[in-house]
């Protein structure tokens, strides 16, 4: 009997490690991009505002549940995070769950940089298929 319950619990644990958030369906057609800045800027002080764009679906906020639409992400000098898992929230995830379409960020060193955007749903999960944008770089000259 207790055998039974142990072979239940390793069971249930590998079921609950390897369960992987329900992705949402996107929009077919749809696309990511970065409006500015260009691919190849150069970013005087470290400072800018990223413009972001998207064709063939709509910009919601977080927690909205509606087909074809989604929140943006910009990730910066990270890649891709797995895409069916929550998108990550850390200074190298920076999560848009406003609905916003641009936003300032400040504080790059010199030095070269890659910016990316990924949509995420409702629940900051990538969509199926994922919409993601070409990684630019930006480079932050010395002061």
């Amino acid at each position: 009997m207790n055998k039974i319950i142990v072979l239940l619990m390793v069971v249930c644990v590998f079921a609950i490690n390897t369960a992987h958030a329900e992705r949402t369906p996107a929009p077919k057609d749809a696309q990511v991009y970065i409006v500015w800045p260009a691919d190849g800027a150069v970013i005087h002080g470290g400072k800018l505002w990223v413009r972001m764009g998207l064709r063939g679906a709509g910009v919601a906020p977080k927690g909205a549940d509606k087909p074809h639409v989604g929140h943006h992400h910009l990730i910066v000098d990270a890649e891709l995070p797995p895409m069916d898992e929550a998108i990550p929230s850390d200074r190298n995830y920076l999560h848009f769950g406003g609905g916003q379409t641009e936003a300032r960020l400040e504080g790059l060193s010199p030095g070269k940089h890659t910016l990316q955007l990924l949509m995420g749903d409702h629940d900051h999960v990538p969509h199926d298929p994922p919409l993601y944008s070409k990684k630019i770089t930006i480079t932050v000259p010395p002061y």
